[in-house]
């Protein structure tokens, strides 16, 4: 029996990746990629937006087409490319920092807009490249290279912020379930309007080692005692909730996606 590798969508000889050693961006990335192949997604017909940080990374090792842009603006270009041309697939891969602490903004109007893109947001809970710095993320009981003696700020509850604003379909996972992140990606992929996957990953280099996880396999037990599925999520006591976090599909709907009701109204304009 033959896999989808996503072998196809990655440059010769890029490996072994750049990022450290436990990150969950290499298995992100790779589910991703075999998510591409199990749709028969084109190269030609892909296109991968990135911003800045260590996910920022990814798009220097794929054969598709692939856009590398500023800090939190990687759903502004990601929207343009799609209001011009709907026919292309279109995939915004960044971190926490990049999506909702420095481009907050732009997600919830991606989000509000209902553009048919997939935005896959790896959330390691701090600013991973530049030192370990306090995320919009970041819990309220983690230290950071910034917040030492303790974070006074609450943290962006992502798949929250992004079913409020009005995305169609919302789910989140881990990196150590890896068929079930590639599961979910295909879901968010064939979904019509703004899709969001948020992968929560050990970041050991900076997160792990600052809050008494310095090793990978520490973190890695840490995400699992604490990821529990949806259904059985919801049905904890409120004060409960406060330990754990709900992992698989979230949010399931159907609502008109940006470019239909452009259509619509693009149809009225021609009928005036």
């Amino acid at each position: 029996m033959s896999h989808a590798t996503g072998l196809k969508y990655l440059k010769p000889d890029v490996l072994p990746h750049m990022w450290c050693s436990g990150c969950g961006i290499g298995g992100m990335l790779g589910a991703l990629l075999r998510a591409f192949e199990e749709l028969g997604y084109a190269n030609t017909d892909t296109v991968v937006v990135t911003g800045i940080g260590c996910t920022g990374k990814a798009d220097d090792y794929l054969l598709t087409n692939a856009l590398h842009t500023t800090h939190g603006r990687a759903l502004a270009y990601a929207t343009g490319i799609k209001a011009y041309k709907p026919s292309l697939k279109v995939v915004a891969i960044m971190g926490d920092g990049d999506s909702v602490t420095i481009g907050g903004n732009h997600f919830i109007h991606a989000a509000r807009r209902n553009i048919d893109l997939t935005a896959i947001v790896l959330n390691n809970l701090n600013y991973g490249m530049t030192g370990g710095q306090v995320s919009g993320t970041t819990p309220e009981w983690a230290l950071t290279s910034t917040t030492m003696f303790g974070n006074p700020e609450r943290e962006f509850d992502i798949c929250a912020l992004a079913e409020t604003a009005g995305a169609n379909y919302v789910a989140r996972c881990t990196p150590d379930a890896g068929w079930d992140m590639k599961e979910i990606m295909k879901q968010a992929l064939c979904k019509k309007g703004f899709s969001l996957v948020e992968v929560i990953s050990p970041c050991p280099t900076h997160f792990g080692r600052n809050n008494q996880m310095k090793e990978t396999p520490e973190m890695l037990h840490w995400l699992r005692e604490r990821a529990l599925p949806v259904e059985g999520y919801r049905k904890l006591p409120q004060a409960a909730r406060k330990n754990h976090f709900p992992v698989g599909t979230l949010v399931d709907r159907n609502e008109a996606d940006f470019n239909t009701r452009y259509d619509t109204i693009r149809a009225r304009a021609r009928q005036a």
